[in-house]
């Protein structure tokens, strides 16, 4: 129970510390910021959205109302699939890589603030092996 408490409190924590400092530092929520590092990381900049869904793990629904406001903003555009009539591509536009690119050395600071610089190398390494673990589906 110990385990799980503490568990909770440092996710919970750290996500909230490192979501307020991306949040003053860019005006982006983590939300956001995940949906552009996954596009930015795909080729061509973009990706099914059925397949950032799983990537970002949200709901499709979810998914689509974040992009429909990214799409506002000028970060994403949407492309139709040509193998899929009802599918559709979210595209990193160049003004959202650029919002990426400048909020990334903020987050990146504040990530190793509130998370990495806390640990000595040997207990990185052990938190590494755990979540890795953990990231993964249960058998069965």
């Amino acid at each position: 129970m110990a385990f799980w408490r503490d568990f909770m409190t440092v996710n919970l924590r750290v996500f909230d510390d490192i979501s307020a400092d991306l949040r003053a530092a860019s005006d982006l929520t983590m939300d956001d910021y995940e949906v552009l590092v996954q596009l930015s990381e795909a080729p061509e900049r973009r990706m099914r959205m059925s397949e950032l869904s799983e990537q970002v793990v949200q709901s499709r629904s979810r998914l689509t109302q974040r992009i429909d406001r990214m799409v506002q903003r000028g970060w994403v555009r949407r492309q139709p699939c040509p193998e899929d009539g009802r599918g559709q591509f979210a595209v990193l536009t160049d003004e959202g890589f650029d919002v990426l690119a400048a909020a990334a050395p903020d987050h990146v600071e504040s990530v190793r603030r509130h998370l990495i610089d806390r640990l000595d190398r040997d207990q990185l390494r052990a938190a590494a092996a755990v979540i890795a673990e953990l990231a993964e589906p249960p058998d069965g």
